[in-house]
């Protein structure tokens, strides 16, 4: 399965051949030329890295991240950027990005940097521990695919993470604490209804059109996914 790049850059010649040689490398990209909306594109949970310029309109690239991690998008991030000192690079990483490259740049070492952040971004599976089936529901961990019924079902990053860890825990009860903590690895506010969204979105792709809910609210605790009923 392909993997999906956000790449938020102004500069329409930059965007253009970043963008092409991603597309080369086998990525599916999709750009924004503006700050504001390529934070709305990040808050989908669709994307398996962002790249992002540091001096973009609308808002910046810092403050794109920043804002991102302070929704719970954990989304790995690399900054580009002419601003290339010392204290340019560690403000970038205190705002929460993976990585960060300076202008100008190789193609070379910034696909080489995308493929790490990727890397580190998917868990290594032992031998036998690329499936788990709850019912009639079935995830391919390595393809990062989820089928329920024969029936392919698409899933953004988050919630194929979200769905993995339920499956792991199934027929026990997760709490949304104990989702913030590893799907959101604490970037948080508590009073956030993000789980909820998140679930509700999850709910409607996995059980919908199907006799048998997985899915199951626990009042009061949290949830759990079972095909028990």
């Amino acid at each position: 399965m392909s993997r999906k790049i956000l790449l938020i850059e102004d500069d329409a010649a930059a965007a253009d051949y970043v963008r092409k040689g991603l597309s080369e490398a086998g990525f599916l990209v999709e750009t924004s030329a503006n700050g504001r909306d390529g934070l709305f594109l990040a808050s989908e949970g669709i994307f398996d890295a962002m790249v992002v310029d540091r001096m973009v309109p609308g808002l910046d690239g810092l403050s794109v991240i920043a804002a991102a991690r302070a929704a719970g998008i954990a989304t790995p991030a690399l900054i580009l950027s002419a601003l290339g000192t010392v204290d340019d690079r560690v403000q970038g990483l205190r705002a929460g990005a993976d990585d960060y490259l300076t202008k100008p740049f190789s193609f070379a070492e910034l696909l080489a940097r995308v493929e790490a952040l990727l890397r580190r971004a998917t868990p290594i599976l032992a031998p036998g521990d690329d499936r788990l089936t709850i019912g009639d529901l079935e995830l391919d961990l390595r393809a990062r695919k989820a089928s329920r019924g024969g029936r392919a079902i698409a899933l953004g990053a988050k919630e194929f993470a979200l769905l993995t860890y339920l499956a792991r825990n199934v027929g026990q009860v997760v709490t949304r604490t104990m989702m913030l903590e590893k799907i959101w690895d604490y970037h948080f506010d508590p009073g956030s209804n993000v789980v909820d969204v998140h679930i509700g979105r999850l709910r409607r792709k996995i059980d919908e059109g199907f006799d048998t809910a997985l899915l199951h609210t626990v009042r009061g605790a949290g949830y759990m996914l079972s095909a028990d009923g």
